[in-house]
């Protein structure tokens, strides 16, 4: 499953508050001239409310805008130390006194005009009559602070008194959300990191510049509103494209890096600093194991932890998975037994292209001669190392000897790259063409995996590979070799790759 999280809830309610303010004619909603008076930020005027308190609101005022409703208090900008104290706020909402044995039934009736926002309850009790409740209402959805004929009715029928009234709503940190904290924090203007990735109980983030001076505050924040995060992690320098991991800081939390995900109903183990792991890949790999057939064949040139391999190996596929990490490798063995497919997986701890040019070369060798027409076994090569990995194609020229299998045996190819051009799928096969030394024209197909970042794509292009690339044909009069199984410079027997 597809994992991005965001920092809570998204902040609807912030969004709509953008008003044009420019022009002396614009109109805004009564309720933003009562926060704005209790905020005391137009001078002159001002709003009396005695704590646990509320009394009559006029219909209609003069209008006016608080763009900062629900936002923290202001004093918390600039903040690199978590405060949760200073976060306190009180503002001003509209609601209607209700009496408590209709409660339920006028919220279900007005369900649209009541407060939703996480935290807060729509009900709360009459300070000045206990047989009585004050339901907060959306000023939102109210823009005059007066209801609209058709709640009127409603509230007649209920025998409800349709005059709103105010009340005094104390705000703290626990019920603001993670991107309103941010945004109060940071400086005004600079963007606010809106997305994490999640692996097990680790918040993976990708802070910009700006924001590293509040790094250990916004590690904290997120530990605090999303529940089962207990390590929140900042990348500190690229992906290294040998082993695919890289540096990272612990912003907030525990240290552990050794967790647990699950994707696709498996669960896999690994040590978060030492392998990749991307919960945005989940939909790919299902995509492509999706493509497989009971009996298939799979080679994973650059298989990871296995996201590939052992749902292949539980869809009763033959797997050979290979990662040159030895971490990698490691974890791999780990999560083959972990989910009870080691003895359906060979697993390669070298070189993507040694594994091409030893035991993929081996097994196509071997087992595409004994194809039949009637036999339905697809062999399937993943290459999933989108930095590199189309470098890696040219390995497929003449990788094997002699005659070629029939078209339906050729192997299909799934190979990942990144591409910054304007038409990415062009730049991707042509890119490939060049390393084949071939045209794919209507042989292959493009499917776009994800942006990775602005004007950066994630590509797949998936191919058979042609006949005329991946034999070459012995020449007349050649002597035929005395095994079909073809050997390279290295005998890479089982035994040897895992001893």
């Amino acid at each position: 499953m597809r994992t991005l999280w965001r920092f809570g809830y998204s902040a609807r309610l912030l969004k709509t508050n953008h008003f044009r303010t420019a022009a002396s004619n614009t109109s805004f909603p009564a309720v933003w001239m009562v926060l704005a008076q209790y905020s005391g930020r137009i001078p002159g005027l001002s709003v009396v409310v005695k704590k646990n308190s509320f009394s009559t609101m006029p219909e209609t005022v003069e209008d006016k805008a608080n763009l900062e409703l629900y936002s923290p208090h202001p004093e918390v900008r600039g903040m690199t130390v978590l405060n949760r104290e200073a976060f306190k706020r009180t503002v001003v909402v509209p609601v209607l006194k209700v009496k408590k044995e209709i409660v339920n039934i006028l919220l279900k009736s007005l369900k649209h005009m009541v407060l939703q926002r996480p935290g807060l309850k729509r009900v709360v009790e009459d300070p000045e009559d206990e047989d009585s409740r004050l339901v907060i209402l959306d000023p939102h959805k109210i823009p005059e602070f007066s209801l609209a004929e058709s709640e009127r009715e409603v509230l007649k029928q209920l025998n409800v008194c349709p005059e709103v009234s105010k009340y005094n709503l104390e705000l703290t940190y626990e019920n603001f959300k993670s991107e309103e904290i941010l945004r109060a924090v940071l400086p005004e203007g600079q963007e606010v990191t809106s997305g994490f990735s999640r692996v097990g109980h680790i918040a993976h983030l990708n802070l910009r510049d700006h924001q590293l001076p509040y790094r250990h505050l916004i590690g904290q924040v997120i530990i605090d509103k999303n529940p089962g995060v207990t390590c929140v992690v900042n990348k500190t320098n690229i992906i290294d494209s040998t082993y695919r991991n890289f540096q990272m800081e612990v912003l907030a939390g525990e240290s552990k890096l050794v967790t647990k995900v699950k994707e696709n109903n498996i669960a896999y183990e690994l040590d978060f600093s030492k392998v990749y792991w991307n919960p945005r890949l989940s939909t790919e790999h299902g995509r492509i194991v999706e493509l497989l057939k009971p009996g298939d064949v799979l080679f994973d040139v650059f298989a990871g932890i296995g996201p590939f391999a052992i749902p292949a190996a539980k869809k009763k596929c033959h797997v050979f998975a290979n990662d040159l990490n030895p971490e990698s490798y490691n974890w791999l063995l780990h999560n083959c037994r972990l989910n009870k497919v080691d003895n359906k997986i060979k697993a390669f701890n070298m070189d993507g292209r040694d594994f091409l040019l030893g035991p993929v070369r081996e097994e196509l060798s071997k087992e595409l001669p004994l194809l039949k027409e009637e036999q339905k076994t697809s062999f399937h090569i993943v290459m999933n190392l989108p930095a590199l990995a189309i470098e890696f194609l040219g390995v497929f020229r003449h990788l094997l000897v002699g005659e070629p299998c029939s078209t339906a045996g050729l192997p299909t190819v799934h190979c990942y790259g990144f591409s910054k051009h304007d038409n990415p799928t062009k730049d991707i096969q042509e890119r490939a063409e060049a390393s084949l030394g071939t045209s794919l024209d209507g042989r292959c197909s493009t499917y776009l995996v994800r942006n990775v970042a602005p004007n950066k794509e994630m590509l797949c292009i998936s191919f058979q590979i042609p006949a005329d690339v991946l034999y070459k044909r012995p020449c007349p009069g050649e002597a035929n070799p005395a095994s079909k199984r073809l050997c390279t410079s290295k005998d890479f027997s089982e035994e040897k790759l895992l001893s």
